[in-house]
């Protein structure tokens, strides 16, 4: 009897290990901030990324469309710019950006600097030049010597763009209730379980894996259906995708797959902003993507499995 306890000890304090060994072999990873960034380059980035003077007229700067106390977007079908002139796309989440294989939806910026030099040139968003923010910010005797300390060539459209990009690649929403469940806590109820069971099952993981969960592939909107035909609204310039950027034919809507880390605070959804809800997104991409008619009860389930893939950053706590 005194053996058969002290065994039945041992095998319940070594389960937990069996357990973190088996749930590392999983498709989704935890986030982890796996880079060095120097404090001072980062703080003239989170400055410069709410400076309003990067648009022509002082009126928007990035966190106009990337509020980062709302999960990284403005929650908007499309983003209004400089003049209240509507974008065509979705304003995707700043947070996690920095392990998506490019920016923006069709993925014509391959890194965070490249990215950062697009809206402030787009016409119908900042509708500015770096000539023009330079000019700017040199009048700003704080502003000349906070990148003169960083630059030894001072304030460029170059360095502007670097230092937002060092502030960005912090924005990660560590510590979600599902990564602690990766690392082995039981911090997850049956019914999220179920619903990771179900989100792999249906085949959604074979686009939505990896940290982001997403951002790490492109693919094609309509797959087992004609997504742009049953919308019933004109397709826009920027439905296109990755043929915008390629010229090629056989890129036609294709997007790079947005990441599902916080998705189950940043409706409306798609690069078209059409959908408002999380469960109706999952059921077009149920009918659209996969070719199945996916339960309401299978949705439920599956939406409380987003919800804890929801992360926290100093500047959003959901």
């Amino acid at each position: 009897m005194h053996k058969t306890l002290l065994l039945l000890i041992f095998f319940l304090s070594y389960v937990p290990y069996l357990w973190a060994d088996e749930i590392k072999n999983e498709p989704i990873r935890p986030l982890e901030v796996s880079f060095e960034v120097d404090p001072k380059l980062v703080a003239l980035g989170d400055q410069l990324f709410h400076d309003r003077r990067l648009s022509r007229d002082n009126s928007l700067s990035c966190a106009s469309c990337h509020l980062l106390s709302t999960g990284g977007t403005d929650r908007k079908p499309r983003s209004a710019g400089v003049g209240g002139v509507l974008g065509g796309i979705k304003a995707p989440t700043v947070y996690n950006s920095s392990f998506n294989l490019a920016q923006f939806w069709d993925g014509r910026a391959e890194s965070l600097e490249i990215q950062a030099a697009g809206p402030v040139h787009n016409p119908v968003e900042m509708n500015s030049s770096w000539p023009e923010v330079i000019s700017k910010l040199s009048q700003d005797a704080s502003m000349v010597e906070v990148f003169g300390q960083l630059f030894s060539d001072g304030i460029t459209g170059e360095n502007i763009a670097i230092a937002i990009a060092a502030f960005e690649k912090t924005l990660v929403t560590e510590g979600s209730r599902f990564d602690r469940w990766l690392s082995g806590e039981q911090t997850l109820s049956e019914r999220e379980l179920r619903g990771y069971r179900l989100f792999k099952s249906y085949g959604c993981i074979s686009c939505h894996q990896g940290a982001n969960v997403g951002g790490n592939l492109y693919a094609y909107m309509g797959a087992k259906g004609d997504y742009f035909k049953d919308r019933n609204t004109e397709i826009t310039e920027a439905d296109y995708g990755r043929y915008n950027v390629t010229g090629e034919e056989d890129d036609k809507h294709y997007f790079k797959v947005p990441s599902l880390r916080l998705a189950a605070v940043n409706s409306p959804y798609f690069h078209d902003g059409s959908v408002s809800t999380l469960d109706e997104a999952i059921r077009v991409m149920g009918r659209y993507q996969l070719g199945r008619e996916i339960p309401d009860e299978d949705i439920r389930d599956i939406v409380a499995f987003l919800h804890t893939l929801v992360g926290k950053h100093s500047r959003f706590k959901p």
